[in-house]
């Protein structure tokens, strides 16, 4: 694993925010709490979480455009999945007709944005909760676990945890995985990107991927205690 540090409460502004580094990866990823239902939602007692994705134009060597009119596939695909990811852990059924809107905004880029994402995105959320909690706008438990993610992928023949741009940029196999606390896969994203991968190699490099999420989930732990539902 590259250095990690999570930073809650980055900015005043926000119901909840969290800045997350991962090695010179950097994500700043805030909460918003919405009193209205999801429109595919109304009337249906349930809430929902959804996220956005986004990187600032000099995160990355070269100037990136910004999206101002339409998103690009890659944008959308990964907003969708941070938005997937954390409704895994949250219990809409029992959070009433209000929306939580994570936002992503990758500060600098490095490899493993999506991941790191999602690891500093359940962090808002989880912040989120936990004031919403405190006021007594929201039962005591609406989250199932902690979740974190992180890639690994198979550079030069051998299993790598956490690439970094360069080595994601080499990397014959790429993958995301996304883990709850307790190691439950909530999704994988695998692809051969020079030459095929066997059963053995998906295995070795999962197993690696949670050995990173355990460490990632660690340090979220640190920063807040947690009560989660036994169903």
């Amino acid at each position: 694993m590259r250095p990690v540090k999570i930073t809650p409460h980055y900015l005043k502004t926000a119901e909840a925010s969290a800045l997350v580094e991962m090695g010179d990866t950097v994500v700043l990823c805030t909460a918003t709490v919405d009193n209205r239902a999801a429109s595919h939602l109304r009337d249906t007692g349930l809430g929902w979480v959804t996220a956005e994705y986004g990187m600032l134009p000099r995160c990355s060597p070269q100037r990136i455009p910004r999206e101002r009119t339409r998103l690009a596939g890659r944008s959308q695909e990964i907003q969708r999945l941070i938005g997937r990811a954390l409704r895994s852990i949250f219990m809409m059924d029992k959070f009433g007709e209000r929306t939580i809107t994570i936002d992503c905004d990758v500060i600098q880029a490095d490899g493993g944005t999506r991941t790191a994402s999602i690891t500093g995105g359940f962090v808002a959320l989880a912040l989120a909760v936990k004031q919403l909690q405190q006021a007594n706008q929201a039962g005591p438990i609406l989250l199932k676990d902690y979740l974190a993610a992180v890639s690994v992928g198979i550079v030069e023949g051998q299993p790598v945890l956490d690439l970094c741009y360069l080595e994601d940029a080499q990397a014959e196999v790429d993958m995301n995985v996304v883990m709850t606390g307790q190691g439950q896969i909530v999704e994988v994203q695998g692809t051969a990107e020079k030459a095929a991968f066997s059963r053995e190699q998906m295995n070795s490099m999962l197993d690696l991927a949670q050995t990173g999420i355990q460490q990632l989930v660690e340090a979220q732990r640190a920063l807040m205690d947690l009560n989660f539902t036994k169903e």
